[in-house]
């Protein structure tokens, strides 16, 4: 018997989940905005000896030198393959168990240590190439 809840289930799920995602981000980011023009109106309005242009740096994103962006991708690049590195210790180590275990249980766990180590050492592997393509060109940078 299929419900009506189980029917609508997926369509909350791959519908309704997203979409409230994107709206509660843009609705922050929309108060975020309104609540630093209100500061910053509010400072002119005063007339005071506060500086406006100080306080609009102020609320400004901090940007992140090239070095530092290097460094967090060979940082992110180690860990994603260091993790796929060790579900693949994992998955050969669990073999040494597999005739204590039920069957399927043995192979979902063999799947989900595949899709880990393959996942994680796909993005890990790709972190540390483009640390490898630009950081001759954040070196050059430098220099200059």
């Amino acid at each position: 018997m299929y419900s009506f809840v189980n029917a609508l289930s997926p369509i909350f799920v791959f519908f309704a989940l997203p979409v409230s995602i994107v709206w509660i981000i843009c609705r922050a980011s929309s108060n975020k905005d309104n609540k630093t023009a209100e500061i910053i109106t509010k400072a002119i309005e005063c007339n005071t000896a506060i500086d406006t242009d100080k306080i609009i740096e102020a609320f400004n994103k901090i940007r992140k030198t090239p070095l530092q962006i290097l460094q967090q991708r060979l940082l992110r690049g180690c860990i994603f393959t260091l993790i796929g590195l060790a579900s693949i210790i994992c998955c050969i180590y669990s073999y040494r168990f597999a005739d204590m275990m039920p069957e399927a249980l043995f192979l979902f766990i063999q799947i989900v240590t595949m899709l880990v180590t393959g996942i994680s050492l796909a993005v890990g592997i790709a972190y540390l190439i483009v640390f490898f393509v630009t950081r001759k060109s954040v070196n050059d940078n430098r220099e200059n």
